[in-house]
């Protein structure tokens, strides 16, 4: 079998020097920052460089947020105490959530 080539990565000032830092934000910042990214994209004018990086970053930041949602959700199926049986996974689909009757629903 032979061996695949090198992956060469593009390194730019946006990208290059921000990305380790990704995995430090938290998803608010993170959901922040990636809102500001797209915004920047959808206003348009950049040079394609400059489009480019910010895609690049855009799709970093949608990873880690996808990243942290599929944590957390898994956090909160493992958390979630069924009586007499100790903890167990449920999944809850939003649509069949039921209210309880203190949650003030009229």
């Amino acid at each position: 079998m032979a061996d695949a080539a090198p992956v060469v990565a593009i390194l730019d000032p946006v990208t290059a020097s921000s990305d380790p830092a990704i995995d430090k934000l938290g998803f608010d910042e993170a959901l922040a920052e990636l809102q500001r990214t797209v915004a920047e994209l959808e206003a348009g004018g950049q040079p394609l460089e400059r489009a480019l990086a910010l895609h690049e970053r855009g799709a970093a930041l949608l990873e880690h947020c996808n990243r942290l949602l599929t944590d957390a959700d898994l956090r909160v199926r493992q958390l979630v105490a069924v009586a007499g049986k100790g903890l167990q996974a449920v999944d809850v689909k939003p649509d069949e959530a039921q209210e309880t009757p203190e949650s003030g629903a009229s």
